[in-house]
């Protein structure tokens, strides 16, 4: 056990820190997918194989191209890498008692892994420094605190990636998260608390289409987001992975945006597919993220009004518009998975990828500051109104996000330039954007 990875208890809230937490809830995304070319086996060193689908794939860049194409390699190489600031994510755990389904092939991975093993192999095959993680077990209980699935390996390691001096803190769910809505619900609810303690950003990889929540739930979750704000924690959430509706994992799909990133309070992320150059990784391209039945969240709340932020925004309606951000997601970064003596090295799409990018890049932000940041939607706002939009972004201005789940076809919208409720403002260029938020104050009312 590598002496900067430990299992903790919850400690009391900070004053000063309440949290940026990554929350993930596999409820909605592209939990495991293989890069397109698969599957071939790469030489392996002499002490363990490697089944490698990822990096044989074109849409898929190893972490220093990725970080070159969003604009985050020259903040790192300035010593801006994300050190003194916490990053939690949250995921469901995975009981020790739970049996794995079916391997595909044997270029996939085991269902449970160990997040010890994993961390430690993808920093020895990509040359990143050791992972500080901490894993938090109060909801979840304290037996194996290290059995990993795939949505908290690839939390942890986009978060790792983009900001590889942050503490990672995982917040596990219990084991029966993911058996009903009323489950899900009840679980995030009382894992928001935890998670925005003793962090200075949140990342939350998933969530559930807003009619699974009732109003005096979506109180709930947002005065404890008022809270996370008062304490100057950022909050980011993925989009969701079913284009414009809340997908059919408990019925039949729904028109509508995901909480929590529908909430005001969350800075919204959705979903692109990123095209790099192979060799160096300068930025190409970007489109709306779609694949058959899956493609970037994004529409407009039914529960929250627009904020004050929004206002003015042309294609805005009265309601909030879902997403405010976006990122990668048509597994662009390489996920790496460690069993059996075998590294795996494969592709996880979703905007359970592009959410712990942001997750990761407001941890630079922190640290460029000299001060947590907190609640940056009004920042982010002003930068894209302002001359220093093309220069601070990718505008991402191709794509929809219709989608077909069974036999529905849910109508989505279309990418088009500036804000729109496919890829909201676009994706990162980190180098002019981190400096532009550290300007920028983020003590704001919606």
């Amino acid at each position: 056990m590598r002496d900067s990875i430990h299992p903790t208890r919850p400690t009391r809230p900070r004053g000063a820190h309440l949290l940026a937490v990554a929350l993930v809830l596999s409820v909605s995304g592209v939990l495991l997918a293989a890069c397109a070319r698969g599957p071939a086996a790469a030489a392996g060193s002499s002490q363990t194989d490697k089944v490698t689908d990822c990096l044989l794939s074109d849409s898929c860049y190893a972490p220093h191209q990725y970080r070159v194409a969003y604009g985050i390699q020259p903040l790192l190489d300035r010593g801006i890498d994300g050190r003194g600031e916490t990053v939690t994510v949250v995921d469901p755990y995975s009981s020790p008692n739970a049996r794995a389904g079916p391997r595909r092939s044997r270029n996939m991975p085991p269902a449970v892994t160990d997040i010890r093993q994993d961390l430690a192999a993808f920093d020895s095959e990509f040359r990143l420094p050791a992972a500080r993680v901490q894993v938090v077990t109060s909801l979840a209980g304290s037996a194996s605190p290290w059995r990993a699935n795939s949505e908290e390996v690839l939390d942890t390691e986009v978060v790792h990636t983009v900001a590889p001096g942050a503490t990672i803190r995982v917040v596990l769910l219990p084991p029966h998260v993911l058996k009903s809505a009323a489950n899900a619900t009840a679980d995030l609810l009382a894992a928001l608390p935890l998670a925005v303690s003793d962090t200075n950003v949140v990342s939350i990889s998933g969530g559930l289409g807003e009619h699974y929540l009732t109003r005096a739930q979506a109180a709930e979750m947002h005065s404890i987001l008022l809270r996370a704000a008062a304490h100057h924690v950022t909050v980011d959430a993925a989009s969701g992975d079913t284009g414009a509706s809340s997908g059919s994992w408990w019925g039949k799909p729904v028109k509508e945006v995901s909480f929590p990133a529908s909430d005001p309070l969350v800075l919204a992320v959705g979903g692109t597919s990123l095209t790099a150059n192979r060799s160096t990784g300068a930025y190409i391209s970007e489109t709306a993220w779609s694949a058959p039945g899956v493609a970037s969240g994004g529409g407009f709340s039914r529960l929250y009004a627009r904020p004050s932020y929004q206002d003015g925004v042309p294609g805005i309606s009265k309601m909030r518009g879902v997403p405010d951000v976006a990122g990668a997601a048509a597994e662009s970064i390489p996920v790496v998975f460690a069993a059996g003596g075998k590294k795996y090295i494969l592709g996880i799409g979703g905007t359970s990828a592009s959410a712990p990018l942001w997750g990761g890049l407001m941890a630079l932000a922190d640290q460029y500051a000299h001060h947590d940041l907190g609640f940056v939607n009004p920042a982010i706002y002003r930068i894209a109104r302002s001359s220093s939009y093309h220069e601070a972004f990718h505008d991402v201005t191709t794509g929809n996000n219709t989608v077909t789940i069974g036999s529905a076809t849910i109508a989505g919208y279309q990418a088009a330039p500036g804000w729109n409720p496919v890829t909201g403002w676009g994706s990162p260029n980190a180098q002019v954007l981190v400096p532009l938020l550290a300007r920028s104050t983020s003590h704001s009312k919606t």
